[in-house]
């Protein structure tokens, strides 16, 4: 650990046990006071950052290992970032989609262009993963309704999502989203979304022969399930449902949200041989493709699919706005000028190698692609082992009970990942369970 970051520790501990941290405890106060408790308290009320650094309001500064879940790819303050805003700002922030601007059509047709998706595809702008997510499933649905009509079945369509995937938590995205915890308490939800056990391919050839229930018209899965605790699905499986969409004339949605925008060190997942090396029928993407501004959507491959989507079928007030557009045509630049996504296969490469040469008895696996990793704890200790790293200077998250999730921005340099190493090697392997 650098004697900076010994500094930061010190201080926020010191500032624990003391009570200095009166600025954050006040506003977390107020937040709790006016805050719908979705969330819960927050950890520390953030006031700035920089490259992969970050200062809360008491001058306490941290080594951001969490980007905002994935989302700020190329790191705080990125000066081509805020130039490529500050000067959209002055131009439009936003128009209506009764028009269109020069950022939102450059964007689609990078989109397109960096997903190798064929002439023809279309991509539809959202705000978030959720909604790029619901987007894709009602695609789907005008796919399944079609696909029914040719088959000449009064059966209803099935879509098909995998045990442990994580779509979102609007009603439709909800509805494909495994995690009983969170899905449970609003059911019935969208009818005709099943689950299957995920790397079961033999399980997803059943859902596929169950004709008396009717067609399945599409799949959808992410290839490393996040929320699940970074769980990549094996590329056998991953080709073997490709294969059987295929047989079966159904749609295979690969969620990209979370593995998009080089984080997995290909531009998307699917890209890569050793996460299937696939072609989706529609990708979705969100978090990382606006380095923070709020942004998602979907890729149709092809003509024939997109086509689906007519005037008036779908839609959003703030769908594709230039502002967000110029924020991720900046990030996208950003990534491709300075070799970001080559830096998240090398930095993950590191990252892993060095954690599982620690030797930390709380450690059992580290896993990931690129710079989305996990370290896989031998107890569920997960949310102590978050708030030790945070009084140590160091950003995780858990998204497990035994799963501590790394996914810094892609512009983290190899003496930002030595630190975190060092900081991750002295976790103690007597942390309370959560």
């Amino acid at each position: 650990m650098t004697t900076e970051h010994d500094t930061n520790a010190a201080s926020a501990t010191d500032g624990a046990t003391s009570g200095a941290l009166t600025e954050d405890r006040r506003l977390l106060d107020e937040y709790n006071d006016v805050h719908m408790h979705v969330f819960g308290t927050p950890l520390r009320v953030l006031d700035h950052g920089q490259g992969v650094h970050v200062w809360d309001v008491d001058g306490n500064e941290y080594l951001d290992f969490l980007a905002g879940i994935a989302v700020n790819s190329i790191g705080y303050a990125h000066p081509k970032w805020i130039e490529a805003v500050a000067a959209q700002a002055a131009q439009a922030a936003h128009v209506s989609n009764y028009f269109a601007t020069r950022p939102q059509i450059r964007l689609a047709e990078k989109l397109i262009e960096l997903a190798g998706a064929p002439k023809g595809s279309h991509v539809y702008f959202g705000n978030s993963g959720a909604e790029g997510n619901e987007a894709a499933l009602k695609m789907a649905k005008l796919y399944g309704a079609r696909l029914r009509d040719e088959l000449g079945t009064d059966k209803p369509y099935r879509i098909i999502a995998l045990t442990h995937g994580f779509h979102g938590r609007t009603m439709g995205a909800l509805s494909a989203t495994w995690k009983p915890a969170i899905r449970v308490p609003f059911e019935p939800l969208v009818p005709n979304i099943e689950f299957v056990d995920a790397n079961d391919i033999d399980a997803m050839k059943a859902a596929f022969d169950a004709a008396d229930k009717g067609p399945v018209a599409a799949v959808i899965m992410e290839l490393v399930q996040g929320e699940a605790g970074v769980l990549p699905l094996d590329a056998d499986y991953v080709r073997g449902v490709r294969a059987l969409c295929d047989e079966r004339r159904a749609l295979l949605i690969i969620d990209e949200v979370q593995t998009g925008m080089g984080r997995t060190g290909s531009w998307f997942a699917f890209q890569r041989e050793d996460l299937g090396g696939v072609t989706p029928n529609i990708v979705t993407f969100a978090k990382g493709v606006a380095g923070g501004f709020p942004m998602g959507g979907m890729i149709s491959f092809g003509e024939e699919l997109s086509s689906l989507f007519s005037p008036g079928t779908h839609g959003s007030t703030f769908a594709g706005n230039p502002l967000g557009a110029a924020a991720a045509l900046a990030t996208i630049g950003v990534i491709e000028d300075e070799g970001l996504v080559q830096c998240a296969e090398a930095r993950g490469e590191q990252l892993r190698t060095d954690l599982r040469a620690t030797d930390n008895p709380l450690f059992e696996q580290v896993r990931g692609r690129g710079l989305l990793n996990a370290i896989v704890l031998k107890r569920p200790c997960a949310h102590a082992a978050v708030d030790w790293a945070l009084e140590h200077g160091l950003i995780v998250n858990a998204c497990a009970p035994n799963v501590l999730r790394l996914a810094p921005p892609l512009v983290v340099s190899e003496q930002e990942v030595n630190e975190a190493v060092v900081i991750l090697s002295q976790l103690p392997d007597d942390l309370p369970d959560d």
